[in-house]
């Protein structure tokens, strides 16, 4: 088996066979994370502001999650936020989710593919889930060039090889990061303090987040 790690969008695109995780850790794969195991039935991801407003309106009781540049959108309510996630009631409903990094890049990769949302909290098990497709090739593309989406592809390569590896090393260099400083402040719009602590821990939940393509959207459900 082969592990191939690629960058963004181009890196999607460049992804022919096999399986592919797409990984965002801050924040956008947490936040389907956090709402598929607070009871989401589904989020759908769109790579537009404008795409996921039209989406939510045409879906009953449908939530919106969206951020531009890392910012609140006005009229949105939730901001790409973990946080705000778990505060939210979304037992049964669908959640419409818009992002810079993670959701383009997703929406990228071929329709064919066996296409998983990766973050720390669900990469053990989204792992488990590519090794249970016996692709010849596995691609971990980071959706953004950030320590903590390379940190999560490289926890994960070493869980699909079988080898113990110290999660908290590889985050080392987002800790000395200033983007890490900037977000840990707690006062960056729509990204409370929080935010890191629930989406810097590996494998809070035991199922993997396999991607479909309709149209227009990607849509994601837990798969245990």
């Amino acid at each position: 088996m082969k592990i191939v790690h690629a960058l963004g969008i181009e890196g999607a695109r460049a992804a022919t066979s096999g399986a592919v995780v797409v990984i965002d850790v801050l924040r956008a794969f947490t936040v389907s994370a956090f709402a598929l195991a607070g009871g989401a039935r589904e989020c759908l991801l769109v790579p537009t502001v404008d795409e996921a407003r039209g989406l939510a309106a045409a879906i009953p009781g449908a939530v919106i999650s969206a951020e531009e540049n890392t910012l609140p959108i006005p009229g949105i309510e939730i901001s790409n936020s973990p946080t705000a996630i778990t505060q939210a009631d979304l037992r049964d409903r669908t959640l419409v989710q818009r992002t810079s990094a993670g959701t383009p890049v997703i929406n990228a990769v071929a329709e064919e593919l066996d296409t998983f949302a990766g973050s720390l909290a669900v990469a053990r098990a989204t792992a488990q889930a590519c090794l249970l497709r016996r692709p010849g090739t596995i691609t971990l593309i980071a959706s953004g060039d950030f320590p903590e989406d390379h940190a999560c592809a490289r926890y994960m390569q070493a869980v699909i090889e079988g080898h113990e590896v110290d999660v908290q090393r590889l985050l080392a260099p987002l800790y000395d990061s200033e983007r890490y400083a900037k977000f840990a402040k707690g006062d960056w719009p729509g990204f409370p303090r929080t935010d890191l602590d629930l989406s810097l821990a590996p494998d809070r939940f035991d199922f993997a987040m396999p991607a479909h393509r309709e149209a227009g959207h990607v849509r994601l459900t837990a798969q245990r």
